[in-house]
């Protein structure tokens, strides 16, 4: 067994004369508000207790050279385990720096001292390096001048938990009014196990060290650890090589899953599912996935290195289903559904996927979507037909078209049972998402019928929003009744689907009270047809239940034709 000796040490000791970066193969940034705001509670339970410490987390790092800036030594230190607190907690460092007293002598010693622990000397070497997928360089920038771009502007995932940990670390020591006291308690009260580790074989020994000592490691990065040291005990006389082309390909995998939430736990399943050795009936879980592509490797760094490849064909393939907006809305939390997708992004069927990804896009929604189905319908079918895509060469586009639209067949699949859920019943509570694609659907086919260009400018700020932000009720829920009325009552039964549109977020909020002869003008000012569409027909025959009923027929005449 490797000799692993850990360090017991405060987070001033910790980053005295170490500089620590994040190398590329490392995931990006993925804290959220939950494990800040955990940390933080940490920390105010240290208020005023000044005896007392609080042990954080275990830092793995791998020890590289001594570097010399001016007249100091540092070491540097790839951190293998422990970055996502690390990296919190730099960044709280510096907001403490910020919000310091510059007018006070102390406050502005701690602050100069605070900043040259920060940044070093030569004024460019950082503590931590943060750029491993941070390509705006907006940890960098923020260590070094302060200044932080809004959370508004990121384009990625990685980039917006980055941007929202440095607006919430601000918030934080706002909170303190002895900031003194807060910087005390972070420099010597805060305590971590570190393992300083010479070479980089010994990483996964170390993982699993951490894994049976109850230390939670994820998935994908206990994969990551364990295929790099079979191509380190396994490398035929090229190690370096192997090991640095599993570093490349897993800077790309981690690169690809900080564009979005929860992409590293999807792709691995997915990849692990589609390379079963038998034909699966349902998405392997974590910890199943993990021991099925380990074991594939047998032993070989080139089947590390291949598998390694495959999840990032995986990841890529994740990637581009979750950025076409109108697809990966079609179908909400079913997993089975997203496999099928996937594998036809995978498969080799490179002048039909197009028409195979139209095919399946109109049977999930049918089914899930219309139908209201959960996602304990048809696993197997789903599960299956993505596992012979990917592996069955036989298997004809013209066969994966039938076996498709066999997934929407019969009495509780059909279009008939579809608009049995849809006329005078609730298509609000609970079908959200459901309702949002249906309506951004319809609003391609009106900009179709009238020969106009359809953009996804707006709509992507409502996907954007949450449900209840771009839902709108046309007659006002406070004006109408949130349960079905008889036919000879005149009120609006608010939640049918007559009643619903969609509008750009923030109109929803200023317009939900009003009349809808009051709406008319927003209405038509948001730029969307569907929307005009509702404004014409307030304007022509006000709003009533007779013209809820009828919107809500043409809306369904509309879904036959498409969904039949």
């Amino acid at each position: 067994m490797v000799n692993i000796q850990p360090q017991f040490m405060t987070l001033s000791a910790l980053l005295a004369n170490r500089l620590f970066r994040i190398p590329k193969y490392q995931r990006a940034y993925s804290w959220q508000k939950k494990q800040r705001e955990d940390m933080f509670k940490d920390i105010e339970a240290l208020r005023n207790k000044g005896g007392m410490n609080h042990f954080m987390a275990t830092v793995v790092g791998l020890r590289r050279d001594m570097i010399t800036i001016v007249t100091d030594e540092y070491r540097v230190i790839d951190v293998v385990d422990g970055q996502q607190r690390i990296t919190t907690l730099v960044m709280l460092l510096k907001a403490i720096e910020q919000k310091l007293d510059r007018r006070l002598n102390t406050e502005d010693r701690l602050g100069n001292e605070l900043q040259e622990l920060l940044v070093k000397p030569d004024e460019l070497c950082l503590i931590l390096l943060q750029t491993n997928h941070d390509t705006s360089e907006y940890f960098a920038n923020y260590l070094r001048s302060g200044k932080r771009t809004k959370v508004a502007e990121a384009t990625t995932l990685a980039d917006r938990e980055l941007l929202s940990a440095m607006e919430h670390c601000e918030e934080f020591v706002d909170k303190w009014n002895d900031r003194i006291e807060l910087l005390r308690i972070i420099k010597n009260q805060l305590t971590f196990i570190f393992h300083e580790i010479d070479e980089e074989a010994t990483v996964c020994t170390v993982f699993e060290v951490l894994n049976n000592r109850g230390l939670r490691v994820s998935w994908i990065d206990r994969l990551k650890s364990m295929l790099m040291a079979v191509a380190f005990q396994n490398g035929q006389g090229n190690v370096k090589e192997n090991i640095q082309e599993l570093h490349n390909t897993w800077g790309s995998i981690y690169k690809t899953i900080g564009l979005r939430q929860g992409m590293s736990a999807e792709a691995l399943k997915f990849a692990a599912t589609l390379k079963a050795t038998t034909r699966p009936s349902k998405p392997l879980g974590d910890e199943a996935a993990v021991e099925l592509l380990v074991g594939l490797c047998q032993s070989s760094a080139v089947e590390a290195i291949n598998l390694s490849k495959w999840l990032l064909n995986v990841v890529e393939a994740v990637d581009r289903f979750l950025k076409d907006t109108r697809r990966s809305k079609a179908i909400t939390g079913i997993v089975q559904a997203r496999l099928l997708a996937v594998a036809i992004i995978l498969s080799e069927y490179s002048d039909d996927k197009s028409n195979l990804l139209k095919l399946w896009e109109k049977a999930s929604f049918r089914v899930f979507g219309l139908c209201r189905k959960d996602a304990r319908t048809s696993v197997g079918e789903y599960v299956r037909l993505a596992w012979d895509i990917v592996n069955n060469k036989d298997l004809l586009s013209g066969d994966v078209e039938e076996r498709i639209k066999n997934l929407s067949e019969g009495k509780e699949h059909s279009i008939e049972w579809a608009i049995v859920q849809l006329e005078n019943e609730n298509c609000y509570e609970g079908w959200e998402d459901e309702l949002r694609y249906l309506l951004f659907r319809y609003e391609e086919h009106l900009a179709e019928s009238k020969n106009q260009r359809f953009t996804n400018e707006q709509w992507n700020r409502i996907w954007e929003a949450s449900a209840a932000q771009s839902i709108e009720h046309i007659c006002p829920e406070s004006k109408g009744a949130t349960e079905r009325v008889g036919s000879s009552e005149k009120r609006i039964f608010v939640h049918r689907l007559g009643n619903l549109v969609l509008l750009p977020p923030g109109l929803n909020s200023q317009l939900q009270d009003k009349e809808p002869k009051n709406k008319v003008e927003s209405y038509k000012k948001t730029g969307l047809l569907c929307t005009t569409e509702v404004a014409h027909m307030i304007q022509d025959n006000g709003w009533s239940p007779q013209q809820v009923e009828k919107r809500e027929r043409n809306l369904i005449e509309w879904i036959k034709t498409t969904w039949v």
